[in-house]
């Protein structure tokens, strides 16, 4: 009897059927937990990314609105809250209210008489884990980052030192399609009513009539620069901070508007251009690129001078080359005034001038000169109609006065 009792229990020892099962039972929780954690892991990951674009992005807005002067600094900790809030309210889930967890750090700087902005904001909430996750004992996951941006001056626009060279040709002269809103019929004599006079000579009369009346060239020129000095004018409204000269050219070059602080003499300069002669844009641009990079007496460049005396600070310096036309070969048959243009636009890039070119309405030969001097193709504008010259030189205003904001995170 104790042979069989010791059979049963040697072979109960011996017995392996059970081991999965038993083996199974301790490693499932475990399982579980590795299933739970690669989906919790890719869930984290994208959230993290939305909390981070969230971050940047209230930092962003947030400095350029104090710079703008859109809110004031007590307001800037409840409009980055809010900013966040907005970003990120399709991704939270219910019952998450992430302004109360969402730091907000101001620091302004003031250098001569403008304020740039260090705006840093660092928003947290904590992240339900999924279900597989809770099976194995977690409950959330805490998620936070951090934003940084520096903004620009707290002026609109910084400084900034702006020279025109402007084609006033003969085909500026020509009329556009887009009709004049103010004046828009004019009337005009033609022949009419042929007839015999009494000398038996056939003859006219002379009648008068109505007719459409478009804006010419040089009106919708009028009208653009406007359209950019407006934009200066708005971000600088005390004409501290902007320098404006101009130059305008045919065949030949015209004296100069200067540079000088605003817009108002410039504006007066531009309205009076009278349309006539040929094209040859060399000495004009030559005139602008010389005008911002000329010295002072104490061998200085006198434009960052003037600047820093003023405003503590140093101008960005930009070109603004307009024509319709190609420019008329020389006396000697060749392209050298296309030469001379181009090597003006290499020297005054090579000193850090922006060029912003516009072909309004321009042939080939003329488009190709402006797209060599403008900068970039950013900077490059082929306007074709009199609203796409409108558009451009409002563009170029905004451009040269926007408040520059870039993200340090």
């Amino acid at each position: 009897m104790m042979n069989t009792l010791y059979s049963h229990f040697d072979r109960l020892r011996r017995d392996r059927s059970g081991n999965f099962g038993i083996m199974t039972a301790i490693l499932l929780p475990v399982l579980i937990g590795a299933a739970g954690l690669a989906v919790q892991v890719s869930d984290m990951l994208l959230s993290k990314q939305q909390l981070q674009e969230a971050a940047d992005s209230a930092a962003l807005a947030t400095a350029t609105a104090l710079a703008n002067g859109t809110i004031q600094t007590s307001e800037a900790e409840a409009f980055a809250q809010n900013f966040v809030a907005g970003q990120m309210a399709n991704y939270l889930q219910s019952g998450v209210d992430i302004k109360d967890a969402t730091d907000v750090d101001i620091q302004a700087t003031t250098s001569g008489k403008a304020t740039s902005y260090k705006v840093t904001v660092s928003p947290s909430y904590d992240l339900a884990v999924n279900p597989l996750m809770r099976a194995v004992g977690f409950t959330t996951q805490h998620l936070s980052t951090s934003g940084t941006t520096v903004s620009g001056h707290s002026q609109t626009q910084g400084s900034i030192s702006m020279f025109l060279a402007l084609d006033k040709s003969g085909s500026m002269g020509e009329p556009t399609a887009t009709v004049n809103v103010d004046n828009p019929t004019e009337t005009y004599t033609y022949d009419c009513n042929g007839h015999y006079n009494r000398r038996n000579q056939w003859v006219y009369d002379t009648c008068t009539g109505t007719r459409t009346r478009y804006y010419t060239k040089i009106e919708a020129l009028k009208i653009a620069a406007g359209n950019l000095f407006g934009e200066l004018n708005s971000a600088d409204p005390n004409a501290e901070y902007a320098r404006t000269g101009a130059v305008s050219y045919d065949l030949v070059e015209y004296a100069a508007s200067r540079l000088a602080w605003g817009t108002a003499a410039v504006s007066g300069y531009v309205n009076a251009l009278q349309s006539g002669g040929g094209t040859n844009s060399s000495g004009a641009m030559n005139t602008a690129y010389t005008s911002l990079t000329a010295k002072n007496a104490a061998g200085n460049d006198a434009e960052d001078a003037l600047h820093q005396q003023k405003t503590g600070q140093t101008p960005k310096k930009y070109i603004v080359f307009m024509t319709d036309g190609d420019n008329n070969d020389d006396k000697w048959g060749g392209r050298s005034y296309d030469t001379s243009t181009k090597t003006t636009c290499d020297n005054a890039k090579s000193k850090g001038i922006e060029i912003y070119t516009i072909a309004f309405m321009a042939p080939a030969g003329g488009q190709a000169l402006l797209h060599y001097c403008a900068s970039d193709d950013a900077h490059y504008f082929k306007a074709e109609k009199m609203e796409d010259l409108l558009a451009a030189f409002k563009a170029i205003g905004a451009k040269t006065s926007a408040q520059l904001t870039r993200l340090t995170n």
